[in-house]
């Protein structure tokens, strides 16, 4: 898809950031801006896609909330290496993943700062990361509705709120815990029908408190959500440790 693509203008501010940053993704991604090179200007993705300055900027704010550019001051927007996206600060190698008490440990660590980080994200984000969170939360909606796997695009909604509390360590410490402890690894293969879609239906009511929370800037609304979806995880994989004893015996 080439960025010279102009984008409908007819859809609304919200979906043409949406559009303008899933068609930058797709350059960076079909190697159109290779690592290190530097994104069109301001102005020049402007015109080319016939859209604002507003909706130009808040999509590359989007780029950089998911570690894909970095903007550098007097010389403007570069493409970083994909290593750089996610590399770790600390090292978890003593961590059993596959052990249930591990997530649960994992998630408890979570809970102390991800409740913090969700009421400082509705004190703090700005329109444009406001917008991302909206869309990542869409984008989990979507996977849920499509019966698809959910963890990467869970991950990123919650990367997304730590980046809204301006904060970097926030997002740090994510990066750092890693994608493969999303609470959805919960959902067993074995489940019900029934029971996989009553899970679905509170995961998404779980986020969707958590982001009219951060959006309506109710700080304890948002950590009580965050701590209410959190909690919940803890209480699922519990309950699963328990069953995995019960069989062992």
């Amino acid at each position: 898809m080439s960025v010279e693509t102009k984008l409908d203008t007819g859809r609304g501010s919200r979906t043409l950031v949406s559009r303008l940053g899933e068609t930058l993704r797709q350059a960076i991604a079909a190697g159109q801006f290779p690592p290190g090179s530097r994104l069109p200007s301001e102005a020049q993705l402007t015109e080319a896609h016939g859209v604002s300055r507003t909706v130009v900027r808040e999509a590359i704010a989007s780029l950089r909330a998911d570690r894909l550019v970095e903007a550098r001051q007097g010389a403007g927007v570069f493409v970083l290496e994909p290593s750089r996206n996610a590399q770790p600060m600390l090292s978890l190698s003593n961590i059993d993943l596959a052990r249930v008490s591990s997530m649960i440990e994992l998630l408890e660590l979570r809970t102390a700062v991800e409740v913090e980080a969700a009421g400082l994200a509705a004190l703090r984000r700005s329109p444009a990361q406001e917008e991302v969170i909206l869309d990542r939360h869409y984008a989990v909606r979507a996977c849920l509705d499509a019966a698809k796997p959910t963890s990467e695009a869970d991950f990123a909604l919650h990367l997304a709120i730590a980046e809204a509390t301006n904060n970097p360590r926030f997002r740090e410490f994510l990066t750092m815990i890693g994608r493969s402890l999303i609470p959805r690894a919960a959902l067993r293969p074995d489940d019900s029908e029934a029971d996989q879609a009553a899970y679905i239906k509170l995961l998404d009511e779980e986020h969707n408190a958590i982001v009219v929370a951060i959006s309506d800037g109710d700080e304890e609304g948002a950590r009580d959500a965050m701590r209410r979806h959190l909690r919940g995880a803890q209480l699922r994989y519990r309950t699963l440790l328990r069953e995995l004893r019960e069989s062992v015996r």
